[in-house]
């Protein structure tokens, strides 16, 4: 019975997990192909290029979607409070 619900408490921790990071790793992935494809056409290899482009959609898509995630992870945290309670 314990392992069952450890089990269910993981596999939603890491689903949330999941939901939260993919929008903010998919802008981020997006701005850098956009970015590499860019460097390639004009032969400008700058380093900086690429990183201060990536942080600033990083911290924009996570400003962005505070109100989502903090749905998410509230969710997340009732849910695990059910399940405990249920054991104590």
């Amino acid at each position: 019975m314990v392992e069952e619900i450890v089990i269910e408490i993981i596999t939603e921790a890491f689903y949330t997990t999941f939901a939260i990071l993919l929008p903010i790793l998919g802008a981020s992935l997006m701005v850098g192909v956009f970015i590499s494809i860019f460097q390639a056409v004009t032969s400008i290899q700058e380093m900086t290029l690429t990183f201060v482009p990536k942080i600033i959609i990083t911290a924009l898509v996570i400003l962005f979607l505070i109100p989502w995630i903090l749905s998410k992870l509230i969710g997340f945290t009732n849910k695990v409070m059910n399940i405990l309670s249920t054991v104590v």
